[in-house]
């Protein structure tokens, strides 16, 4: 063995090390990278041309990478429902729904899960909401404390694998970037590119199998130990207006869901773009949540509130100002006179309106700016091409006038909704709070990720990446055996560290390798990862969705109920990943169907 291979072994121990002890991760990948870079220079057994490497990958890999913005977009989206009280009133909600039937909340902790992971993400969130709120409810109603913890801590998980998800659009990146270095290195100067929204759709069936698989677990062990999970005595004057109640709380989650993934399914938005579409229908929700809530006060009896004012106001200056610069030299030599003039117009005039009803009141409660600015939102969905075409016309028809006529109203319309429902999440504090935790976890994820580049740099100028394909290359097995080996070696760094880490340092460095096998899609290894690391935060006695679950746990819910119950959900993981792992199709179907994309 070379001396360089040597440090490669001794710089991946030391990080771990390090991270064991609780060192920061981000500073810790780079730390140990730079020492060791000036180690192996000191001793003639590192370039530090690689050193030099590391602006052009930090600009490269994170500031100037179009998918990477997706992350900070979803962040904000799951941050934001989660502090506006959608996932309580879910959970509310389904288990009024399920709880009459045995085994019924179990049931609905797992749809719950499903939903909140398809439009948060947010795998500690959704078990600490999810651990507060049907917890308490689970023990009152007799249900065996190991079912409802390994329930709870199972359905938390499934944000790793459900679409869209923060897990898939790092992995996404990644995965690219290592499929275009494989096929290189076999040959292939043009390959097939691997979008983050082919992991999407290639993780949908294996989500969802994975859920009904939740499920019928948990109905088999209801008719196996009926005491375990008693239905909840059903209660007449509770089921009134249930189905009302319902589609309350469990129709704006699914058009959000719609809107995010459908956008991207259907070929309408990128990953990015989608993820900005979610980022604005979740302000609308939280808005019309807040409304709800009474957070809000209006500051004048029977008059227009502060938010009325400024929302109309603010509504009438963008119009007028788009209305009068399309008008363009018509009225005056320039349009942005014209556009100028138009916001006085358009300020002038509903200021003048709104001070008569200042006068004779209006009400204060009213959601119907912010209904218009979802529909607002639809219909820009379908119309986002439209100027596009217009644009390569050397001509413009009447039917294409009216088609930018939609497009101003509905721009209108959605800024004057957006406003209304800032305004109302800045006035319940919701705000400061979500854009501080969208901060913290942004931030976390990018430093990690110019770490994680450093350390990857530095263990390629060992040979670090020569020295791992040789390994794989001589197990028994062949490619199974490679793949088996990856896959048990991120099971277990995944007891120790986040799926940001793994994704940003293991990924990069045993992918190429993997994907170097005409057989092996580079969707269904994706997704085979992202399975794996749901399974690792699952497991006892250092799974992530445990701690988290712990420390919002009663004290009479011990540590060993914690362990019991999710040791069925594990297998449950195990057995789907063998699935998986046996039937490939199952991630490549739908990307093929959707994309016309074909990996293998």
């Amino acid at each position: 063995m070379a001396i360089a291979e040597y440090f490669d072994i001794a710089m991946f121990a030391v990080a771990c090390i390090f991270l064991m002890m609780g060192f920061p991760v981000a500073f810790t990948l780079a730390g140990v990278a730079l020492i060791f870079a000036l180690m192996g220079f000191a001793t003639g057994h590192f370039d530090m041309a690689f050193i030099g490497n590391i602006p052009s990958r930090i600009f490269g890999g994170a500031v100037w990478n179009e998918v990477l913005i997706a992350v900070p977009l979803f962040v904000f989206m799951g941050v934001m429902l989660e502090r506006s009280k959608v996932a309580e009133e879910l959970l509310e909600t389904m288990g009024r729904l399920f709880g009459t039937m045995r085994g019924g909340l179990g049931l609905s902790v797992s749809i719950v899960g499903a939903l909140l992971a398809a439009s948060t993400g947010i795998v500690g969130a959704t078990v600490v909401t999810m651990g507060l709120m049907s917890l308490p409810t689970m023990m009152r109603r007799g249900y065996d404390p190991s079912l409802a913890c390994g329930s709870i801590c199972a359905a938390g998980t499934l944000g790793q694998i459900i679409p869209p998800s923060i897990v898939l659009v790092l992995l996404g990146d990644q995965i690219s970037n290592a499929y275009v270095d494989a096929q290189r290195a076999v040959g292939n100067w043009s390959p097939e590119p691997v979008s983050v929204g082919d992991l999407f759709a290639g993780a949908l069936l294996p989500g969802l199998m994975l859920v009904g698989m939740y499920m019928a677990y948990q109905m088999i062990y209801a008719f196996v130990k009926p005491n375990s999970c008693p239905p909840i005595p059903a209660d007449p004057d509770a089921s009134r207006g249930l189905a009302g109640q319902v589609m309350h709380a469990l129709l704006p989650p699914v058009l959000l869901i719609v809107a995010v993934l459908g956008s991207i399914l259907a070929g309408i938005a990128t990953p990015t773009e989608a993820a900005a579409v979610g980022a604005v229908g979740a302000i609308l929700l939280a808005g019309l949540r807040v409304q709800e809530l009474d957070m809000e006060r209006p500051l004048v009896d029977n008059a227009p509130s502060t938010e009325a004012v400024i929302s109309r106001l603010a509504g009438a200056a963008i119009g007028g100002f788009i209305l009068f610069m399309l008008a363009g030299d018509a009225l005056f030599a320039n349009p942005w006179i014209s556009g100028i003039v138009g916001t006085v117009v358009g300020v002038l005039i509903t200021a003048a309106h709104l001070f008569r009803k200042f006068m004779g009141g209006l009400d204060n409660g009213s959601n119907r700016p912010i209904y218009v600015a979802a529909a607002s939102l639809a219909v820009m969905l379908f119309v986002s091409n439209f100027l596009d075409t217009i644009i390569m016309k050397d001509e413009i028809a009447v039917t294409d006038l009216i088609g930018i006529a939609i497009c101003i109203l509905a721009t209108i319309g959605l800024a004057w909704g957006m406003l209304v429902a800032l305004w109302r999440v800045w006035g319940a504090g919701i705000l400061r709070l979500v854009n501080r935790g969208t901060m913290e976890i942004s931030s976390m994820v990018f430093t990690i990720l110019i770490g994680a580049a450093m350390f990857s740099l530095v263990f390629r100028g060992f040979g670090g990446d020569e020295a791992v394909q040789e390994f794989l290359l001589g197990l028994p097995g062949g490619e199974w055996g490679m793949i088996f080996m990856v896959m048990v070696v991120m099971f277990i760094l995944g007891f120790f560290l986040d799926f940001i880490e793994i994704t940003f340092v293991v990924v990069p460095i045993v992918a190429p390798i993997l994907l170097q096998n005409d057989w092996v899609s580079p969707v269904w290894l994706g997704i085979l990862m992202a399975m794996n690391l749901q399974t690792s935060f699952l497991t006892p006695p250092f799974g992530f969705a445990l701690f988290y679950l712990r420390g919002v746990a009663p004290e009479s819910i011990t540590t060993m109920h914690i362990y019991k119950g999710v040791i069925p959900f594990v297998l449950i993981q195990i057995i789907a990943l063998g699935i998986l792992a046996m039937n490939p199709w199952l991630a490549n179907y739908l990307p093929e169907a959707i994309f016309g994309t074909k990996f293998s």
